[in-house]
């Protein structure tokens, strides 16, 4: 019989042998395992937390390794995620670092300040769709490198359209006012990138980053210069950033770029920088500007003036000399354009008109410290570093916030008006019954067409009401800056639909305009424009249709004309019938009786 083999003298050999073994496999399983899950740890290493409460103007990409030798570029943050989710089967990262604007308190407790990143809020929305976004500020997140044709991709990653035309390069569609003010979106000679104020021009940044910032994945990229928006249904505009030439009298702008291999070929561009471009007749008749871009700068000439502030260049022809047409084409359009300088901009005028530059000077002295250059006669060359080419108009008499650098409204405007023309009153003011003070009303007299034919009447009625009439015809408002201290102290204005009701930028918040729209289905066009902007102004509206009975044209036509059967007949015609019948020879018999009732409701709304 074999002795029983013990678990003491067996088994040490079998454990000895399994713990070989064990110490020979682990290591090669923890390698496997460490070799299949790398890339997964590169990319968890970098990721990103979200947190957004102040505006940012981009996302740079830097580089993740030196020995790879990737560069950087500028990116608008809006599409990152898009373009991580396009690009994950694309090896070799990069790091997206989101430089914040700071305060000037944060940035002397930091001085790492330049480096740090936040979200840009304005495209918070897009982004939410995919995710929830925090409220904190963040430091990286890692980001495949796209490869390719960089104009074409950034284009797509900003999903702004692209457009070929005639070698012509155009954005399609993209509103610039749009974009947060400290995002510069540029373009020049069609290759194209996304550069902020931040990413150039901070401290925290050297000039070799500055350099970098203008290539991806070893490709050039040129910084973007230039850019000409059409797709405004108002005006056409343009900016021009870099080394910008003003030849005034030959009508031409140069943009001087840096020359090198890739530099694209030269491109021109048109503009006529007056806000009415659907109006061909009228536009015919404004200057065109024609503006080139050349990397030869031995071709361009030499500065004559050289200017340190941004220009803006627009036309004062057109309609100007209406008052309607001053403000809506040209006055508002300005102050959305240049309001944001704080007086340091350069205006350089096309179809120079001296009178309507001398009429308007409160009001262009307080947007420009600087006289108004004449372009259509200057010989001299000027040179600036930045240029606005036409004015942003958006729509009637108004402004939308939304589009304007810094949120500008028509409220501001009016505010501003108030300063240009030293207006005392802010608001107007319901009186006690009790009181002896008599409500304003300014009553605009016409000469001409749509004038009263019985306004004695009208200003007797007015005063029967309880109202200190006041009245202004064409000599009284000759006068720009006295009749606006004469149209701030009233609390109520009235008028037949006419450019003079333009006046009412000048009245105190909760005044009332009162509308008198002539015969002639009318109402929607005189309503578009006057009644349709006065609530961003502060005031109230009211409007009088006449009756055929207190009009003119009853004694120029049966009553049983078209005029008076079917006026829309008369529309149909174009509106040069319009014009020539119902505006042009038109005059008003006001119903005092019938209108009294108005005046009498705008009364008793300003009693206490």
């Amino acid at each position: 019989m074999k002795p029983y083999e013990s678990f003491g003298r067996i088994k040490p050999r079998k454990l000895g042998c399994t713990v070989l073994l064990a110490c020979l496999l682990v290591p090669l399983i923890l390698i496997a395992v460490l070799k299949s899950n790398s890339k997964s740890f590169a990319i968890l290493s970098f990721q990103l937390s979200i947190h957004t409460y102040l505006p940012l103007s981009t996302v740079e990409e830097s580089n993740s390794s030196e020995q790879q030798g990737l560069e950087t570029t500028s990116l608008p943050f809006a599409s990152v995620m898009d373009l991580q989710r396009e690009n994950e089967s694309i090896k070799g990262k990069e790091t997206v670092s989101l430089p914040l604007p700071f305060k000037e308190e944060q940035l002397k407790n930091n001085a790492n300040a330049g480096e740090i990143a936040t979200v840009l809020n304005a495209f918070k929305e897009e982004q939410g769709r995919n995710e929830s976004i925090p409220d904190e500020e963040t430091t990286a997140l890692s980001l495949p490198a796209k490869r390719g044709d960089n104009t074409e991709a950034a284009f797509e990653i900003a999903k702004l359209p692209l457009k070929e035309k005639q070698g012509e390069r155009e954005l399609a569609g993209v509103d610039i006012a749009k974009l947060p003010q400290h995002i510069q979106l540029k373009e020049k000679l069609g290759e194209n990138s996304f550069m902020t104020d931040n990413v150039m021009e901070s401290p925290h940044i050297s000039s070799k980053k500055q350099e970098q910032n203008l290539t991806i994945s070893g490709n050039l990229i040129q910084q973007s210069k230039l850019i000409c928006d059409y797709s405004g249904q108002r005006s056409d505009t343009c900016i021009m950033d870099g080394d910008v030439k003003v030849l005034g009298k030959s009508s031409t702008i140069i943009l001087v770029s840096s020359s090198g291999p890739n530099t694209p070929p030269e491109s021109t561009w048109k503009i006529r920088p007056y806000a009415r471009k659907w109006e061909a007749p009228v536009m015919a008749g404004i200057t065109e500007i024609t503006l080139k871009s050349s990397a030869d700068t031995k071709k361009t000439p030499h500065c004559a003036v050289n200017h340190s502030i941004p220009a803006v260049v627009f036309s004062t022809g057109g309609f100007l000399g209406n008052l309607f047409h001053d403000f809506n084409d040209v006055l508002i359009p300005l102050f959305v354009t240049s309001r944001q300088y704080n007086g340091e901009v350069q205006f350089l005028v096309t179809n120079f008109n001296s009178q309507w530059i001398n009429k308007y000077q409160p009001i262009l002295r307080h947007l420009s410290n600087y006289q108004v250059i004449n372009m259509d006669t200057d010989e001299r060359v000027h040179c600036f570093p930045y240029a606005h080419v036409g004015l942003k108009s958006h729509k009637v008499l108004g402004i939308d916030p939304s589009k304007t650098p810094n949120g500008y409204s028509m409220a501001d405007f009016r505010e501003f008006l108030r300063a240009c023309f030293s207006l005392k009153r802010q608001v107007t003011k319901r009186i006690n019954k009790q009181s002896r003070k008599k409500p304003r009303l300014l009553i605009l007299l016409r000469k001409g067409s749509r004038s009263f034919t019985n306004e004695r009447e009208v200003i007797a009625m007015a005063r029967r009401v309880g109202y200190k009439a006041i009245t202004a015809g064409p000599k009284e408002t000759k006068d720009l800056h006295r009749f606006a201290q004469i149209v701030n102290s009233c609390d109520v204005m009235m008028g037949v639909h006419g450019a003079g009701l333009t006046n009412m930028v000048f009245l105190p918040r909760n005044a009332t305009l009162i509308q008198i729209i002539p015969w002639g289905q009318l109402t929607w066009a005189c309503r578009h424009d006057y009644g349709e902007p006065v609530p961003d102004m502060g005031i109230r509206y009211l409007e009088y249709e006449i009756g055929e009975g207190e009009s003119s044209l009853i004694a120029q036509y049966p009553k049983d004309h078209a005029v008076f059967k079917d006026p829309l007949s008369i529309h149909k015609q174009g509106f040069n019938a319009i014009w020539s019948v119902f505006l042009n020879k038109q005059k008003v018999k006001l119903d005092v009786n019938r209108f009294r009732g108005v005046l009498l409701e705008v009364f008793q709304s300003l009693k206490l």
